[in-house]
């Protein structure tokens, strides 16, 4: 009989071939050329493919070696939580501001390879089939259209932008040039980004003339489905009202926390003066965005440098981690791409800045760690290491928010608890970008589920919440910026039960750590060495694994 690792190893092929989407991001090689079959046909390839590895993985699941046994467990657990989603209908209305089919295609010519003429080959197939992966996720979201399972008008109202975005160019601007002087035949980029960007404008009026008249306006998706996704992105059980309520009372406990530290930087002005003065002074922000990438990079290679060998060993295989600014037309806001398999493309940091010259720094310390060192970077990079203990389909595939951003949010904290945030500007940074977090469990719930908002309340009190009160919210509590703000709601509104997985998945570490305190044998190296060891699984495995 075949091992589970075995097992997982075919699987892990059997995917990249269905997916050569999520192939490219996890660095398998051989099917950049391709592209996923989205159609209704592709996407019931999928669900029996995750069918069919759950049976095989079953028997796998009390093997005596706990190793074998740990792979089959988180690897069927991940394709029972897919393949519950596909019987659900998500397939029919995968459409929203930020992490929809669309958007994961766009963001895979940010990471494949662009050096030489195999690579570029590569390129120019991907753009000239970019019409039949449209044709085919067209034909999903008509199934949807026409059984009535659509989503909300502001979903489409923004993948239409940015759709028209890539139409424009958006993408392509640079990539001509820069093939001709990597490798690439010139002629051929010119010919098929055009082929590309007609096929996007036609998608475009699609959406516009056909799928967005029939839309719902209602942006509340409800108790059940927010249930369903937060266990999806979770991999637990969740109070949904008792997080509310606690997501509240995070929310007061950093607000003052907050005005203390405001005093620390200037003891005679208001919180709010303190954050005028943080986004407005040139010496305390970068004078363009170019410099705030050298500024990221510069404390990512502090950060690793310190940190080696005191609070984690970090492999000298993770120890580079790029930053890069992505191009125009997309969601606002940063994140990280995962290195390739083989750990020949790097872990990679990037930020959509939108429209702003200057970044103010006292923020961005805080979002550097949790998305390079010791955040997703580290913890993805330990993950796909532990080609011993982890099978290889859970090293490339799984991911669950609750413990991949809670870990991040987490690394925050354990920052500050090193003595990195002694700058009073960079630990408001610290505590605006925890109360962010906590402003986005009450947004995210209380939208979803169209809660009353408490009489004590900063803003709104009393008030139901919606799309308007929301923005506002972020704006005011969560401190973002309008388009920032604008942007995090539609995404929120977008992606149910997602947002609170960055807090949610915090508490849960935290507690665990606790537990694991109250031992009087506890290290804290190799408590975090065991943590980043398991890889991002399900919550409610994770504190098995280190119980």
């Amino acid at each position: 009989m075949n091992t589970a690792f075995q097992i997982c190893s075919r699987l892990t092929e059997a995917y990249a071939d269905l997916s050569p989407i999520a192939a490219t991001f996890a660095g398998v090689p051989g099917r950049d050329h391709l592209w996923d079959d989205l159609s209704p046909d592709g996407e019931a390839a999928k669900a029996a493919f995750y069918a069919a590895g759950i049976a095989e993985l079953e028997p796998h699941r009390d093997d005596p070696d706990p190793v074998q046994a740990s792979a089959a467990k988180v690897a069927s657990s991940y394709l029972s939580s897919v393949l519950r989603r596909h019987q659900m209908g998500h397939w029919k209305r995968d459409l929203n501001h930020i992490d929809c089919p669309f958007q994961s295609a766009r963001d895979t010519f940010d990471v494949l390879p662009k050096e030489g003429a195999a690579a570029w080959e590569a390129i120019v197939a991907r753009l000239g089939a970019w019409d039949g992966l449209l044709e085919g996720y067209r034909a999903s979201l008509q199934v949807g259209l026409d059984e009535g399972d659509v989503v909300a008008r502001r979903q489409v109202v923004t993948l239409v932008d940015q759709v028209r975005a890539v139409a424009e160019g958006s993408r392509f601007t640079d990539m001509a040039s820069r093939a001709a002087a990597t490798g690439g035949n010139e002629d051929s980029v010119i010919g098929a980004v055009a082929a590309a960007r007609a096929a996007s404008a036609r998608f475009a009026d699609w959406l516009e003339a056909d799928y967005l008249p029939r839309t719902i306006p209602v942006d509340a998706c409800g108790r059940d489905r927010y249930l369903t996704d937060a266990e999806h992105y979770l991999g637990m059980d969740l109070d949904v009202d008792e997080a509310y309520e606690w997501g509240w009372s995070e929310v007061h406990r950093l607000l003052d926390e907050m005005r203390a530290t405001a005093k620390e930087i200037d003891s005679d002005m208001s919180i709010e003066a303190v954050i005028h003065m943080l986004d407005t002074d040139p010496a305390r922000s970068s004078p363009d965005h170019e410099a705030f990438a050298q500024f990221v990079r510069s404390i990512q290679e502090e950060a690793v440098d310190q940190l080696d060998g005191d609070a984690f060993d970090v492999p000298a295989e993770i120890r580079e981690v790029t930053v890069n600014l992505a191009p125009p037309g997309g969601s606002l806001g940063a994140w990280y791409h995962g290195p390739s398999e083989d750990l020949t493309r790097p872990g990679s940091i990037w930020y959509a800045l939108g429209e702003r010259p200057r970044i103010p720094y006292w923020q961005e310390v805080a979002t550097a760690y949790h998305e390079g060192f010791p955040g997703h970077h580290l913890q993805v990079g330990m993950a796909v290491l532990q080609r011993e203990n982890l099978s290889r389909f859970h090293r490339l595939f799984v991911w669950y928010p609750g413990s991949g951003e809670g870990w991040a949010l987490y690394a925050e904290r354990l920052m500050d608890d090193l003595g990195y945030f002694d700058n009073p500007d960079y630990r408001l940074g610290l505590l605006a970008s925890q109360l962010f977090r906590s402003t986005r469990v009450v947004v995210d719930i209380g939208a979803h589920l169209e809660k009353r908002i408490p009489d004590d309340a900063p803003l709104h009190a009393g008030e139901t919440w919606d799309h308007d009160i929301a923005v506002d919210y972020m704006i005011e509590v969560g401190l973002q910026a309008p388009d920032v703000a604008e942007s995090e709601v539609l995404r929120y509104l977008g992606i149910p039960g997602q947002a609170i997985s960055y807090k949610v998945g915090e508490r849960e570490i935290l507690d665990i750590r606790d537990e694991a305190m109250a031992q009087a044998d506890f290290d804290p190296k190799g408590f975090h060495r065991r943590l980043l060891e398991a890889g991002a699984i399900r919550l409610d495995q994770l504190r098995d694994r280190m119980g």
